[in-house]
């Protein structure tokens, strides 16, 4: 069994890409909705909501605990680590080596959560893959939240997309790094603005690639998904379509 979480609904971005290059794996998706967006909150408060959610999967018996949120992966992975030794635990993190290694400009944008914004682990990815490339860190405050309540056509949160979007490029960025899971979800907005002068760089595929590689028997099941919440649990079976992500949906038991 392979534990997926997150603050909120961010991370089924990650998990439709766990699914796909593990179908036969056994997955628990656990979403902390009664905290959610973790981006505001401080780095204490993340570190017990991380540690209490792992002791919570690894009881369930979860032998592989993918962290899919920048923000806990920045403020708690290494205590969750700590906290549980025998456990592998994958975190995702800004492509900013990626984006660094590809830019043309050498000028890259990251759109993050205040939280990651102000994080030492982001300054560190910078310092150690950037050298020689600009980086705009541009914080997206309530983005998260929006995509919460699936309202992704708000025209208050598109014109705050496109408006930090061009301001990039305006920039000169040829390279955007999401930052956050939850931001992938605003994605449709974003490509057109960039096309055939930026591109965007996601962590979900790279975070895949790493625990396929550490899932060992983990990776063998019968493709079953449980879906937790803190609060709302109903939510998630209900925002699994509206984020078009009905193949996830099917690994579902019915309800009941």
């Amino acid at each position: 069994m392979i534990g997926v979480f997150d603050s909120g609904l961010g991370g089924l971005s990650v998990l439709a890409a766990l699914a796909d290059v593990l179908p036969r794996a056994d997955f628990i998706y656990y979403a902390d909705t009664a905290h959610v967006p973790y981006g505001e909150k401080d780095d204490l408060f993340i570190q017990r909501r991380v540690l209490a959610i792992g002791n919570e999967l690894v009881a369930d018996g979860c032998t592989l605990l993918v962290v899919a949120c920048n923000t806990a992966t920045a403020a708690a992975v290494q205590a969750l680590r700590d906290a549980h030794p025998g456990v592998a635990v994958v975190g995702v993190e800004p492509g900013i080596k990626p984006a660094a290694a590809n830019s043309i400009t050498r000028k890259i944008g990251v759109l993050v959560t205040p939280s990651t914004a102000r994080s030492g682990r982001l300054q560190r990815l910078i310092a150690d893959h950037a050298q020689g490339v600009e980086v705009r860190v541009e914080s997206c405050p309530d983005w998260a939240t929006r995509v919460e309540s699936l309202n992704l056509d708000d025209p208050e949160l598109i014109a705050d997309v496109r408006h930090r979007i061009t301001t990039l490029l305006t920039w000169g960025a040829d390279r955007i790094v999401l930052g956050c899971t939850h931001y992938s979800f605003l994605a449709p907005v974003m490509l057109p603005l960039i096309a055939g002068k930026a591109s965007l760089i996601e962590g979900a595929d790279a975070v895949a690639r790493q625990t396929q590689r550490l899932a060992g028997c983990s990776a063998q099941g019968s493709g079953r998904l449980i879906l937790k919440a803190s609060a709302y649990p109903e939510r998630l079976r209900a925002a699994l379509p509206a984020l078009g992500l009905e193949h996830l949906a099917a690994r579902l038991a019915p309800p009941g």
